[in-house]
């Protein structure tokens, strides 16, 4: 099982910042779609490190194919084969009024987006005409001046981000892998994911061995103090309470008879009352949606939850790791 973590910050620190995660045992870095630009990160990156590298997520619906084709490839050629495309729908407000962008069948957009970037893919890679037409995107133009030269290493991966079970079929039947967003339990992975992910596998045309299923995972870490480990659970708390008040999520709540605390979450985000949506979670809750403790205790429990059901782990931690813990976290999932 794979660790692999959040590359965020200054752009122009990404490079000493990626070397520092490298450096302490992180087999993979990932970006997300946030504050900057989610591919720019991952140039760095790729230069200076051997990890593993990709987007968690880039929003596709506003996105051209081509567009994400483009960098996808040049990536891919950087890093020499060790680039995924992840990709995500988002939600409607975002497309809409953060995008600019339609909102129409978010799964057959899905489906398009992903089809018509490995029809690119195919293209380049064995220098053929190009012909997608599909309901939301045409692809049928690819001059000798317009087309990347193959790659050495092959196209990349793309890895779809799901949570509800088709979305999750979806990924299983046309992606090369699976994104779990860190708002999620073990329960919820052993009982909803993997069953809908198996029924979307089972879809294929073609076997797919290399399938990937990278896990999210929130994590807090302290020094073992007990004002460590309330600084901690306050900043994990929090993050639970914003993703919570997410209708999107509810699913993952759901599951476990939590549901009536969505809209109670909801209802303190229109109020502005962001600083207390973590008071709502009770011990329990907090236990089963996150993992809190030293680096070697977390390292320990996240491979007991999830070995055997993640190949990677991506790991959302709100309050940042130093370099020595994550080197005692990921060895800790690894003895």
């Amino acid at each position: 099982m794979k660790i692999d973590v959040l590359l965020s910050g200054d752009l122009t620190q990404m490079g000493s910042l990626s070397e520092d995660l490298a450096g302490a045992g992180a087999d993979g870095l990932f970006t997300y779609e946030g504050k900057s630009d989610v591919f720019f990160p991952l140039v760095r990156a790729g230069e200076l490190t051997d990890c593993m590298l990709y987007t968690n997520v880039a929003i596709a619906i506003p996105r051209s194919p081509m567009h994400l084709a483009y960098q996808s490839w040049d990536l891919q050629r950087l890093s020499d084969g060790r680039f995924a495309l992840g990709l995500g729908s988002q939600i409607r407000p975002h497309i809409e009024n953060r995008y600019g962008s339609v909102w129409d069948s978010p799964l057959g957009q899905m489906r398009e987006i992903i089809e018509a970037t490995k029809a690119i893919f195919d293209s380049w890679q064995t220098q053929s005409s190009l012909n997608f037409i599909g309901k939301w995107t045409r692809h049928t133009l690819a001059s000798p001046m317009l087309t990347p030269d193959p790659l050495p290493q092959g196209p990349p991966p793309i890895w779809l981000a799901a949570l509800g079970p088709k979305m999750t079929q979806l990924a299983g039947e046309v992606a090369d892998g699976l994104l779990v967003h860190p708002f999620t339990s073990q329960s919820h992975l052993e009982t909803q994911t993997i069953p809908n992910l198996s029924k979307g596998l089972a879809k294929r045309s073609e076997a797919s061995q290399d399938f990937v299923v990278t896990v999210g995972a929130i994590v807090g870490i302290h020094d073992g103090s007990d004002a460590g480990r309330l600084e901690a659970e306050t900043i994990v708390r929090g993050l639970l309470g914003f993703y919570g008040s997410t209708p999107a999520y509810r699913p993952v709540l759901d599951s476990h008879g939590w549901g009536d605390l969505q809209p109670k979450l909801r209802q303190l985000t229109k109020e502005g009352r962001w600083d207390q949506l973590g008071t709502l979670f009770d011990d329990a809750q907090i236990s089963t949606l996150s993992v809190i403790g030293t680096a070697e205790e977390v390292g320990e429990e996240l491979r007991n939850r999830f070995s055997g059901i993640a190949d990677r782990l991506a790991l959302s931690i709100p309050q940042g790791i130093q370099r020595s813990d994550l080197s005692a976290l990921v060895e800790a999932t690894r003895s």
